[in-house]
């Protein structure tokens, strides 16, 4: 199953992945590709895929990319092989902005949709100040934005409200461990199950 995480930058939705894929074995993340710099201790290929803008628009132009966005003047974007790779192996988790889930949720129509959403702006700017990665021109674009973005949650099916860290993790958790006793989930293992009710 797919899981696309997304909400304003700044609600938490790194934090949130971060702990459900230590909780939950074997779920995979989706990383994507970006021309921004690397910042300090991000991994490459586990944080991102940095690469150049050249590189970028030729993945754009080979139709490469399941989802892709300018975000405060840098390149996002998820390949195609990433999701088919990694999901094929079971659930996935895809971290990305709102532009990219609108993207997503034509083409992958059995997604499950989260918001993260901030219990609150004030906490979303102190969030976003207290990195302490970006100047100030670049948090005050990002709340611009943010004012924006809050107002898609209800194109998504799940909302978490980031006020509270063990809380959300639960409630995020708890979302997957609904998805996955739900009838198209389990159907493999049903009709298993169905067969050794019709032997003698």
């Amino acid at each position: 199953m797919l899981y696309v995480i997304s909400g304003p930058s700044g609600a938490g939705k790194s934090t949130l992945c971060s702990r459900v894929l230590d909780d939950f074995k074997g779920t995979e993340f989706s990383v994507s590709h970006t021309t921004r710099k690397r910042r300090k201790g991000e991994v490459e290929g586990k944080d991102y895929y940095f690469v150049s803008q050249e590189e970028f628009k030729s993945m754009i132009k080979e139709d490469r990319l399941a989802e892709w966005a300018v975000v405060h003047g840098q390149y996002y974007g998820t390949s195609k092989r990433e999701i088919e790779k990694k999901g094929a192996k079971g659930d996935l988790l895809l971290d990305i902005d709102i532009q990219g889930a609108q993207q997503i949720k034509e083409k992958y129509k059995k997604a499950v949709f989260i918001f993260i959403m901030p219990p609150h702006f004030r906490d979303l700017k102190r969030r976003l100040k207290i990195r302490g990665q970006e100047s100030s021109v670049s948090v005050q674009k990002r709340l611009e934005v943010a004012r924006k973005e809050i107002r898609y949650y209800h194109q998504f099916d799940y909302v978490v409200i980031n006020d509270e860290l063990e809380r959300s993790v639960l409630e995020l958790e708890s979302i997957i461990r609904s998805t996955r006793c739900s009838l198209d989930y389990r159907k493999m293992e049903i009709l298993s199950i169905l067969r050794s009710f019709t032997g003698s």
